[in-house]
């Protein structure tokens, strides 16, 4: 799984090197027996982004994309899309992407994470729960209903904003919800979120493990 992670981002526009940060030995090992970048990070991390930041200290980079290891299905140009806004605005620290939600099952289902944004595209919230919940009796009299998206767990960051990011104490809603970017939303820092088309398949669950699987198979029998 890590491989197709890896050679997926690597083939990422605007991608100039591929590190895979992990504490587990024997990922280390798969990676450097397919010839890719590894480097070991402590095992107190309490999130991904903290791991991140401890490599963050060793790059000479302005931004860093936070690609998880559970997503074999990553589509290169959503990493494009993701460091976008980062490039075209020098002002934003953070950014991240949504889609819109297709399946209504989605909307009540926890391992799927929902995000809310303004009109500029900057996220409001996150949430595991069903959001915006749309009154029944408002929307029976406008017929207006919010369209909901969901959060894909990918992220740019300014590498200095990263390493400061890691040394925030954790926040009530980020424990609450077990999402890290709630931290950045607390403390007062903006994320911009950009509406993609591409999804991916994250590994939750033995589910979702045939699930990619699945796909993974059908993308080698087409090529």
């Amino acid at each position: 799984m890590i491989e197709h992670v890896y050679r997926r981002a690597a083939a990422a526009p605007g991608v100039d090197a591929v590190v895979v940060a992990t504490d587990d030995a024997r990922i280390a090992m798969t990676v450097e027996g397919f010839g890719g970048a590894v480097r070991m990070t402590r095992s107190i991390h309490r999130t991904g982004t903290d791991r991140i930041a401890e490599v963050a200290t060793e790059l000479r980079c302005d931004i860093i994309v936070n690609v998880q290891g559970d997503e074999p299905l990553i589509d290169p140009r959503a990493i494009a899309e993701v460091i976008e806004p980062l490039e075209r605005d020098p002002s934003l620290q953070m950014s991240t992407l949504r889609r819109l939600i297709t399946d209504p099952e989605d909307c009540a289902n926890q391992n799927v994470v929902k995000v809310v944004a303004d009109k500029d595209g900057n996220a409001l919230y996150f949430s595991r729960a069903s959001i915006p919940s749309i009154r029944g009796s408002i929307f029976e009299t406008t017929g207006v209903s919010r369209p909901a998206h969901k959060h894909v767990g990918l992220y740019a960051y300014r590498r200095d904003f990263v390493i400061a990011f890691a040394g925030l104490p954790q926040t009530e809603l980020e424990i609450a919800e077990s999402l890290e970017q709630l931290r950045a939303l607390e403390h007062g820092y903006r994320i911009r979120t950009v509406e993609t088309q591409y999804d991916s398949v994250g590994v939750d669950t033995p589910e979702d493990l045939e699930r990619a699987r699945r796909q993974l198979l059908a993308v080698a029998t087409r090529a």
